[in-house]
């Protein structure tokens, strides 16, 4: 490592963690912190997800979804100002309950600034939102499932997938009316 100034400070670093233990791993690090007295080495423990809605027999259902299934994410500092690996954090994490390793092994590699921003803006992005499990296109015909219009068939005009809202052009005394519904009321028919 010849540009050591780059690494010293506090840096964003992936941490492999075993299957379906990534809330246990943060969790567990983030109740430790302060415990362990890493505060002045951990920063931040950043597991990146999405709420997903989906309908199934009628019912709303709502999950976490894993941006990243398999990893956390650190913002700490590892190395001193000369570059070398501070053995204390790196074995605070490393031994960190559901923890398998640094991206990187003994030698960790902090994220480029392009990869968290990425990262941490896919984050912003789902805050507060619920993004359908099924995508739907403009012209699909979908079945209504709840609501005043429930079972009636009628085809997509319109998405807006920042609100989580589909128009629906449906039949009604044989005339064709928008109605706006939210994504988990409808489903796809069988035939499209």
């Amino acid at each position: 490592m010849s540009d050591s100034s780059s690494i010293t400070g506090p840096r964003w670093y992936a941490v492999q963690t075993l299957s379906n233990q990534e809330g246990k791993a943060k969790k567990y690090l983030d109740k430790f912190i302060a415990v362990e007295e890493m505060e002045e080495f951990v920063f931040d423990v950043l597991m990146p997800t999405e709420t997903v809605t989906e309908v199934k027999a009628g019912k709303k259902s709502t999950k976490t979804r894993k941006f990243y299934p398999g990893y956390i994410f650190v913002n700490m500092r590892l190395y001193d100002d000369d570059g070398k690996l501070l053995q204390k954090p790196w074995y605070f994490v490393r031994e960190g309950q559901g923890v398998i390793n640094f991206v990187g092994g003994d030698h960790p590699t902090p994220l480029k600034k392009s990869e968290i921003d990425r990262i941490l803006s896919q984050v912003e992005d789902a805050e507060g939102k619920e993004k359908p499990k099924i995508e739907y296109d403009i012209g699909e015909m979908v079945k209504v499932n709840d609501g005043p219009f429930a079972n009636l068939v009628g085809k997509i005009e319109e998405i807006d997938p920042d609100r989580g809202k589909l128009k629906v052009s449906v039949s009604i005394f044989g005339r064709f009316t928008p109605v706006e519904l939210e994504y988990w009321q409808v489903q796809r028919t069988e035939e499209s």
